[in-house]
C-alpha cells in the first residue's frame, strides 16, 4: 500500500461557541471544542464510567462564518478532517505544542435551538401530523375490495 492517511471523524457536542478570528486578506477561521465520550462499565466495582476527551476544532472561510451561524454550545455536531499540530512558543519562551482537528467537513446534528423548539412542541398537540387511527387524504375509510380487478 503507497501513501499515508490522516483522517478523522468525530461525532461530539461543542463545549463553547464558535470563536472567529478575522484576517486583513478577508479570510477567517473559526475555532470552538468539542466533547467525546465513552461509557463503559467497571468490572471491579460495577458502577458506569465516562471519560470524555476534548478535540479543538479548527474551521476556516466559509465555514467558519456558517458555524458561527449555526452552531452554540452544546450542539451536537460531525466532523470530519485531519490532525495537525502546532509549535508555538509561550510567555516564558517555552517551546508548546497544540493538537488541532483542521475541518474539512462537518454536518450539523442537532442545535440547542432545535431541540428547544422539540422540547416546547412536545407539550402541546399537533395539529398537522395524522395519528395511526385516522385517516390520510389519499386513504379510504371503505373497504373497496369490491372494485379489485382479481
Amino acid at each position: 500500500m503507497a501513501g499515508t492517511l490522516n483522517k478523522v471523524m468525530l461525532i461530539g457536542n461543542l463545549g463553547d461557541d464558535v470563536k472567529m478570528h478575522y484576517f486583513e486578506g478577508g479570510g477567517c477561521v473559526g475555532r470552538f471544542p468539542i466533547a467525546t465520550s465513552e461509557t463503559y462499565m467497571s468490572k471491579q466495582t460495577n458502577e458506569r464510567i465516562t471519560n470524555t476527551e476534548w478535540h479543538n476544532i479548527v474551521v476556516r472561510n466559509k465555514g467558519a462564518e456558517i458555524c458561527e451561524k449555526y452552531l452554540s454550545k452544546g450542539d451536537k455536531v460531525y466532523i470530519e478532517g485531519r490532525l495537525k499540530t502546532r509549535k508555538w512558543t509561550d510567555d516564558k519562551g517555552n517551546d508548546r505544542y497544540s493538537t488541532e482537528i483542521q475541518c474539512t467537513d462537518f454536518t450539523f446534528l442537532s442545535t440547542k435551538k432545535d431541540s428547544d423548539t422539540n422540547a416546547a412542541n412536545a407539550g402541546s398537540p399537533s395539529v398537522s401530523s395524522p395519528s395511526g387511527n385516522e385517516p390520510t387524504p389519499n386513504q379510504s375509510t371503505t373497504d373497496d375490495n369490491d372494485d379489485l380487478p382479481f
